[in-house]
């Protein structure tokens, strides 16, 4: 055989291998598989809980009318309790045991900052994670897509709030010692620079803790008026319910994280206290996607949709609405490519996130009790 002819017969065999391997490869794919690893059990638990709720009502929608470009989703979940060593376990799996094709609506900043180092490796999609946090918003390392506002522009909203419109100037700060209470301090006390202001005082209180005793007595004797809440909504329930009854009655308020209905719901007394948030309140609002998510939570027989189902939902329409723009099988670079550009290509979605004054910036509603 000549030569000429041996590189043709070569190519051709070539050309049908990788036929074959790209067939095998969609024949395999037929599902689109998400790893979500967030809290179900523990202090924190009713987050998670709303989100993978509101996540799972769109992605059964989805299945329901034939899936993404024929592909049904499958959403795995996985609890670590908002602990950060059995979040990297549960990642661990996803990647090397389940095969994800990415990972989805991971709750918590210390949880992801525990998973960092493995996803800068890996580049695996980081996507919609439950956190405003630095490190996830400016520069990633990782392979991530944010949908909510960062920590730092609920903070400026927080303090903003606290010193224009109430007039506080003694403000002090009720911290959750980790990662999370670390960033969002940060920018709490980045956003009181930009008014010649510090903290009077600042407490700690442990995470997946009810210990707010000290921090309590600490910012009782500070003589502060006003206090930025950094936590979930069990202890910082637990801290405006005992300060009441202790005739100590501060002005506050709270970043998206504590969930806003829980803690809410938990305050036995009369207090003021604005939580920021990051997604608007679909029961006073009449966007499109809010119609939509009231009608199909309605159908799922959830009787009391909040703003974290909502996020939930949220999550999971972006992702699709991205993925269906990808060719199937699903490949990394195609569904971060589309995600980037969502907010340009989607006048509905960009109208729910993008600040309209500074396109740089997400908009950051807000709660009033």
């Amino acid at each position: 055989m000549s030569n000429i002819y041996l590189r043709n017969y070569l190519s051709v065999v070539l050309l049908l291998l990788l036929f074959n391997d790209n067939c095998a490869y969609a024949e395999d794919k037929q599902v689109i598989k998400l790893g979500m690893s967030t809290a179900l059990t523990g202090p924190a638990k009713q987050i998670g809980e709303q989100l993978y709720q509101g996540s799972n009502v769109y992605f059964n929608k989805v299945n329901k009318s034939g899936g993404i470009n024929g592909v049904q989703v499958q959403l795995i979940v996985a609890d670590d309790g908002y602990e950060p060593r059995r979040a990297v376990r549960n990642t661990r799996h996803f990647i090397y045991k389940d095969k994800v094709d990415a990972l989805f609506g991971a709750m918590g900043t210390p949880t992801s900052f525990a998973v960092s180092a493995l996803l800068e490796k890996l580049q695996t999609p980081y996507l919609m994670p439950y956190s405003g946090a630095e490190f996830l918003h400016y520069q990633p390392k990782m392979n991530v897509f944010n949908l909510r506002a960062s920590y730092e522009d609920e903070a400026d909203e927080q303090i903003k709030y606290l010193v224009e419109e109430k007039n506080h100037s003694r403000i002090g700060l009720l911290i959750q010692a980790d990662e999370f209470g670390f960033v969002v301090e940060s920018g709490l006390r980045k956003s009181l620079a930009k008014f010649n202001l510090k903290p009077v005082k600042v407490a700690r209180f442990q995470r997946n803790s009810h210990d707010i005793a000290n921090a309590l007595k600490t910012l009782k004797a500070s003589g502060v008026t006003a206090i930025s809440l950094v936590g979930t909504y069990k202890p910082l329930s637990e801290f405006i319910n005992n300060a009441y009854e202790q005739q100590f009655t501060p002005e506050y308020s709270s970043v998206s994280f504590a969930s806003s209905s829980d803690l809410l719901a938990l305050l036995k007394y009369p207090s003021e206290v604005m939580v920021t948030e990051v997604v608007p309140n679909p029961h006073k609002c009449s966007a499109y996607w809010c119609r939509e998510f009231l009608k199909d939570m309605a159908l799922a027989n959830i009787n009391k949709p909040n703003r974290i189902h909502f996020e939930g939902y949220l999550n999971a329409m972006v992702f699709t609405t991205a993925a269906q723009r990808c060719p199937q099988p699903l490949r990394h670079n195609c569904l971060m490519q589309r995600l980037n550009i969502i907010f340009s290509d989607d006048k509905q979605i960009n109208a729910l996130f993008i600040n309209k004054t500074d396109k740089n910036k997400h908009i950051v509603y807000r709660s009033v009790l």
